[in-house]
């Protein structure tokens, strides 16, 4: 494959929404949308969609689409297409998986969790657990770095070990966990592995199989894509799992685990934002894996790079804290302004035009243990590959005027 480039105002002139003069460094909450998703979803909708399964070509529209969109995620991710879920979003399908799977656990059992995780990837596996009387143990994180210490769970697996949860990147500051080692090391004891993807996949290239995950969840919104959530794991692993759903619904896979009617327009955008990110690195040959591995090669270098200058401009800061010193991390920052509290932080920023989000961003149990939840947590200010530098001068130069 031919090396690939990067070229930011190109990428940037396709998100009609960057127009308005704001600099978004929201993106760890969600991305905005190229105009090839806008019209991708409208030309959908406009063309008329059936539900699947009938006779008529408006229906046949809506099977192409879903068979489209599995395709699409498996090749971002590199995994099958019929072992695609699709569902509005990543906490309710991880719900949805924890309660099937915890159907097959009892008393004695265990499962591991880690306080680096977003909620969505923590309490339902507790929920579960409880419900199963099974037993909870927990990964901690290193406070002075932020990472997840691999060696830990060594002594946190064994033979009752049912399933290890784990991210794949801290939402709020960035770590990227040894996940290939620490699957290792729950197949090894014969677990099932559960990956959160969902902040990881924006910014790194994503190859589920060499990650060792059993599951992998990720949500569409956060790659440039509409509010569509999706787990994709070994349709082979799936036909094992008997989730309930109606007994009129299909018991195929992976559509016994999809409850309802799908978002068909937005399924068709799902197609149109791997097709973007399979664009951004200027390649135009090799399949669609191939280019989006190039892709988010280069959009990886990009982040990390302008990442440098970020963190580089907070810490220079005498007045701001910043939190994680990560090895490995995505581009995310999460600091305070000494004295201000977090909220009031951002509604300054807002007022210059700076989108940044305040608080636990959900990473409920991680911000706890850094001693922030209670306290209004931090703020978060997170790259993506359409930020610019122009992006983070602003930033520098607002939060250094409120840390003056």
């Amino acid at each position: 494959m031919a090396s690939v480039t990067f070229d930011v105002e190109t990428v940037r002139a396709a998100y009609p929404a960057l127009r308005d003069g704001y600099s978004y460094l929201d993106g760890a909450a969600g991305t905005q949308v190229p105009e090839a998703v806008i019209d991708t979803v409208a030309a959908a909708a406009g063309a008329g969609i059936g539900n699947a399964g009938g006779a008529f070509p408006a229906s046949h529209r809506a099977t192409a689409i879903v068979n489209g969109c599995r395709e699409a995620v498996a090749d971002l991710v590199g995994g099958q297409s019929d072992g695609v879920i699709l569902g509005p979003n990543m906490t309710t399908l991880t719900y949805r998986l924890a309660g099937t799977l915890a159907a097959t656990w009892s008393r004695g059992d265990e499962i591991v969790v880690s306080r680096l995780d977003h909620d969505a990837n923590v309490r339902p596996w507790l929920q579960a657990a409880e419900r199963a009387g099974a037993t909870v143990r927990w990964a901690e994180v290193d406070i002075s770095t932020g990472e997840l210490p691999t060696g830990q769970y060594a002594e946190l697996v064994n033979e009752r070990t049912r399933l290890v949860a784990v991210t794949a990147a801290s939402n709020i500051l960035g770590s990227r966990p040894d996940v290939p080692a620490i699957t290792a090391i729950a197949h090894q004891a014969g677990a099932l592995t559960y990956v959160d993807g969902v902040h990881a996949t924006p910014h790194v290239p994503v190859d589920v199989l060499a990650l060792g995950a059993d599951f992998y969840a990720t949500s569409a919104y956060k790659w440039s894509g509409p509010h569509v959530g999706t787990v994709i794991a070994d349709p082979e692993l799936l036909d094992t799992l008997h989730p309930d759903k109606l007994a009129s619904s299909p018991d195929t896979i992976p559509e016994r685990f999809e409850y309802g009617t799908p978002a068909y327009a937005d399924l068709a955008g799902v197609t149109a934002a791997v097709d973007h990110l399979a664009s951004l690195g200027g390649e135009r040959y090799g399949t669609r894996r191939e280019r989006i591995l190039g892709s988010m090669t280069a959009v990886h270098a990009y982040e990390q790079d302008l990442f440098g200058t970020l963190l580089g401009g907070l810490n220079a800061l005498s007045q701001v804290t910043t939190y994680g010193k990560a090895a490995s991390r995505t581009a995310t920052a999460y600091f305070n302004v000494n004295g201000r509290p977090p909220a009031e932080v951002a509604a300054q920023l807002a007022e210059r035009h700076i989108n940044v989000w305040n608080g636990h961003n959900y990473a409920w149990e991680l911000t706890g243990v850094l001693g922030l939840r209670d306290s209004g947590g931090a703020i978060r200010a997170g790259l993506v590959h359409y930020n610019n530098r122009a992006d983070v001068d602003r930033l520098l130069a607002a939060v250094g005027e409120l840390a003056a």
